[in-house]
């Protein structure tokens, strides 16, 4: 079984990024070159780019009526400065109610790992992207590092709703945005380690619970809140600060707790907000 601290040693032994030994492993893997993969990686980038704007353009609405518009508000309150978290906090949170919206709203994306949880990767990069100035290969580069996560986390656990809770999603999209954004920050290998295992413990037992069967509520919010867990977990793996638990343990710990969880908490709409009051009153209206 795959496990990302083997990745970690090896980007450390061999004084390299952790994408880099990434981007090694699919090549061999899957027989490309570093040109076509990174090529395909680039056009993942631009994807998203285009989510964010689609989204902050306030234009779109879901079918439901329940998404859109959410994301240009919180954008328009953090351009007047009157924010409480300040300019890149509010402009991740922006960001990523943005990607979700358009996924909601039928638009195109780029699922990271899953399209419910599509706008936490994009949110925290092109964040730390205005913060660092970072170059468009690091940034493809640091795709690299999420994406080999996701494939960890795809083999040890899992990242379906379905299968393992919102954990499984919005925790694995925010354990592979934090590790990517320590990467893009400078950080070591070992801090992406620590980064990601640190917001995937910020998620654990998360359940996946949507209105009417639907991935708007509470999905789309859960983006926003994603974002934030990555971008506060990647600060303190920065800062020096450690993971108790390995991320690879981690990752064995949200399996089995996805596997613990009832079916009523996994994408069934049968449990959680999807049975309160008003979740059953939007199902009967809309479905």
């Amino acid at each position: 079984m795959r496990a990302y601290e083997d990745w970690v040693i090896e980007a450390e032994s061999k004084g390299k990024k952790l994408s880099e030994v990434i981007l090694e492993d699919q090549m061999e893997e899957l027989e490309q070159t570093e040109q076509t993969l990174f090529e395909r990686m680039n056009n993942n980038l631009k994807v998203m780019r285009g989510s964010v704007e689609a989204g902050l353009s306030g234009k779109r609405r879901s079918v439901s009526g329940l998404v859109g518009g959410d994301a240009a508000k919180v954008e328009e309150r953090r351009k007047k400065g009157n924010n409480l978290v300040g300019m890149e906090i509010s402009g991740a949170i922006a960001k990523a109610l943005a990607v979700a919206e358009v996924n909601a709203c039928m638009g195109k994306i780029v699922a990271a790992p899953t399209a419910g949880s599509c706008g936490v990767l994009p949110a925290v990069l092109l964040t730390v992207e205005e913060v660092c100035q970072s170059s468009e290969r690091d940034i493809i580069l640091a795709l690299f590092t999420a994406a080999g996560l996701g494939m960890v986390l795809t083999e040890r656990a899992s990242v379906s709703g379905a299968e393992g809770g919102c954990q499984a999603e919005i925790g694995s999209a925010a354990a592979m945005a934090a590790a990517a954004a320590v990467e893009l920050a400078g950080g070591s290998p070992r801090q992406t380690a620590d980064a990601a295992a640190i917001a995937m413990k910020s998620m654990l037992g998360l359940v996946c619970d949507p209105v009417g069967g639907l991935v708007e509520v509470p999905c789309v919010k859960r983006n926003a809140t994603g974002a934030t867990i990555a971008l506060a977990a990647a600060e303190m793996a920065l800062s020096g600060v450690k993971s108790a638990i390995p991320i690879d343990e981690v990752i064995d710990t949200m399996g089995r707790v996805g596997k613990q969880m009832p079916c009523a908490l996994k994408e069934t709409a049968q449990g959680g907000l999807a049975v309160t009051p008003t979740g059953r009153r939007i199902q009967a209206d809309f479905l």
